[in-house]
């Protein structure tokens, strides 16, 4: 008679699934005060360990290259090579959330174009919002302070996104993203009047007319997915729309009236 396997006790098939690995981070940041506070917090914390830390951007993509960690915190203006230069060559290795004091439009728009996965502004955050945007980037999810998400509205709503179509893939969002607001830009501000919504329900319109997701557009608007679909559901009644694509069609003026 052939040898039977091992019965599996049936507690080990209710077992708890093994732990996770730990999210392996990058600090870059010139402040020494700044890298200290953010390793003593990130250190204490179970799911989440600092493997090096960088001054500037040079000794960044050194400890990158050397550890191959699953996140790196970056600064954006720091000696020798800043957060902005080093970030086209952080990215190919691994995910980048910039982490910084400067919060101009340009600076974050620049960032995002470059591959940042998103962007922090100090003071615009709690610890638990830091730890829950460091899990969000790791797992592909994007992640904006209101600084950085105010930046990328304005370049949704801007008339050179209908410029640059043809940009390079590189550009602040995917081409399908651009083509479908070249037809959103010139409606914005007849729409708002004419349908009633609110400043933040023509925000949340704009951004399901050029195509986001709900989870696309709680990390633009930093809201969670809940109040997006709570804008949704008011934006739908004062459209009287029963779908995105319906109401997509009046706010872009093209709904054929009966």
């Amino acid at each position: 008679m052939p040898d039977q396997p091992p019965a599996t006790p049936l507690g080990d098939a209710f077992a708890p699934p093994p732990p996770s690995p730990p999210v392996r981070v990058v600090v870059a940041d010139d402040n020494p005060v700044v890298r200290a506070g953010l390793t003593a917090l990130l250190s204490g914390v179970e799911d989440i360990t600092v493997v090096a830390e960088a001054a500037d951007g040079r000794q960044a993509y050194e400890a990158v290259l050397h550890h191959r960690p699953d996140l790196v915190l970056l600064d954006v203006r720091m000696p020798d090579v800043d957060g902005l230069s080093a970030l086209p060559h952080l990215v190919r290795i691994a995910p980048v959330v910039m982490l910084t004091y400067s919060s101009e439009s340009e600076v974050v728009q620049e960032a995002l174009r470059r591959g940042a996965g998103g962007y922090l502004v100090h003071g615009e955050f709690t610890v638990t919002e830091l730890l829950s945007a460091i899990r969000d980037i790791v797992a592909g999810r994007a992640h904006f302070t209101p600084t950085a998400a105010t930046a990328v509205l304005a370049h949704l709503r801007s008339s050179d996104a209908t410029a640059h179509d043809d940009a390079p893939s590189g550009a602040l969002f995917p081409p399908t993203y651009r083509e479908r607001l070249s037809h959103v830009q010139p409606l914005v501000g007849q729409s708002v009047g004419a349908h009633q919504l609110s400043a933040r329900e023509a925000e949340i319109m704009d951004l399901i007319a050029a195509g986001l997701t709900n989870q696309q557009i709680a990390a633009a608007c930093f809201i969670s997915e809940k109040t997006v679909k709570n804008h949704i559901n008011r934006i739908f009644a004062k459209l009287h729309s029963t779908s995105r694509s319906e109401a997509a069609a009046k706010w872009l003026g093209t709904a054929v009236t009966p």
